[in-house]
């Protein structure tokens, strides 16, 4: 008789991704998706033709490099992070195999089962599974337009005394909301008067359409612990996985440790090209574009959405990121017509998946990403969409 598996606990609270399951599925051939938040390729800047003009005997292609990441990246990202506002040092940064490491490490950092952790409702779904997976009680701040409210976030921190608060301040994943400069003051103010930890997300910071304030929190903050998360997969090249953290010096040992205890390093030939590009004379001229294709995609999506969505739904249109959220008339729960939309041949995102398991999924919301599709998918997607929701 084969023994039993000895495997640890929090296996138990191991969760998988319903946005990479969709997206798995949604590779079929002819399958509008708007679930994932894809980049468009025809926005990404291009590469050289090929890399035949490297050196491959440079220790960069042959050897390991340093857990904190390639010096010439660290700088050229110390300088460009100063430009928004963060006035931080290269030995302040460290190089990460995607943003999605850092919201790792956060985890390892901060939480043990039973550990109360804010963050907003909805929020990154991504984000929830790392901390749940580690034993945190994910504790929700609803948002409004302005952000989370600082008078509900006094009494969450009075009542729970959580260890940290997880926030995704410039078009927030998945509702799209930016937050007030007011409000991000006022969020520093309470964060350094708790002295309570934050972990700032801005994957999508460079992605803005219309001019709305994006001073990052941990900026502001005078006292708190901080980590502040950026990547490279929105504006660059999402295959090479490289993405980044700075943070505060209390806190960037450990989180360097914890680093080195889980992959040595990133990669290092995609650090380079990083750096390349954050140095060369074609950044503005590639954000520039980036920017004016995506805005071109979200007011064609709200063109479609307002043509067969709007006797059915209400939503705001985003002034940055990639995503529409959709709050649906009728509360209905959008997890069980996925299937439904998929066998007509459409993707998209359930809202219930961005709830924490600490509070209840609110019902009738979804996810919508407008960067990949083209403007005939989004009609015809969109079409389909209305009238299954239409039925139900």
């Amino acid at each position: 008789m084969q023994p039993a598996l000895a495997i640890s606990e929090r296996i138990s609270r191991l969760t998988s991704s319903l946005v990479r399951e969709i997206l798995a599925a949604a590779q079929a051939p002819g399958m509008i998706s708007f679930a994932g938040g894809l980049p468009s390729p025809e926005a990404m800047p291009i590469l050289p033709k090929s890399l035949n003009g490297y050196d491959w005997q440079d220790p960069v292609f042959q050897q390991y490099g340093t857990t904190e990441g390639e010096p010439y990246l660290r700088n050229q990202l110390a300088h460009h992070l100063v430009d928004s506002g963060l006035m931080i040092k290269p030995d302040q940064i460290l190089i990460l195999s995607g943003s999605q490491q850092g919201i790792d490490l956060s985890a390892k950092l901060f939480v043990d089962p039973g550990t109360n952790l804010l963050c907003e409702s909805p929020t990154y779904l991504a984000a929830l599974q790392s901390f749940q997976l580690f034993g945190a009680k994910c504790i929700g701040l609803a948002l409004n337009a302005d952000g989370i409210n600082v008078e509900d976030l006094v009494r969450n921190i009075e009542t729970h005394r959580p260890s940290a608060i997880y926030l995704i301040p410039s078009f927030q994943n998945p509702s799209g909301t930016c937050y007030s400069l007011q409000t991000r003051q006022a969020i520093a103010e309470v964060l350094d008067h708790y002295q309570l930890p934050i972990i700032e997300d801005e994957p999508y910071r460079e992605l803005m359409y219309d001019h709305v304030d994006r001073t990052p929190i941990c900026s502001l903050v005078k006292k708190a612990p901080w980590i502040y998360l950026g990547s490279f997969s929105k504006t660059l090249w999402p295959g090479w996985r490289v993405g980044f953290l700075a943070a505060s010096l209390d806190l960037f040992p450990y989180l360097l440790r914890l680093k080195q205890a889980g992959d040595l390093h990133t990669n290092r030939p995609g650090q380079i090209c990083v750096a390349n590009w954050l140095a060369g004379s074609t950044k503005t001229e590639d954000l520039r574009r980036l920017r004016e294709i995506y805005k071109h995609k979200r007011d064609a999506m709200q063109h479609a959405l307002t043509k067969h969505f709007s006797d059915i739904a209400t939503w705001k249109t985003p002034a940055g990121g990639l995503f529409f959220w959709l709050a649906l008339h009728k509360a209905i729960d959008t997890r069980p017509l996925l299937k439904e939309a998929m066998k007509l041949g459409v993707a998209y995102m359930p809202g219930e998946a961005f709830y924490s398991t600490a509070s209840e999924p609110q019902l009738g919301k979804l996810r919508l990403n407008f960067s990949h599709a083209s403007e005939s998918d989004m009609q015809q997607g969109l079409e389909i969409l209305a009238r299954l929701f239409r039925s139900h």
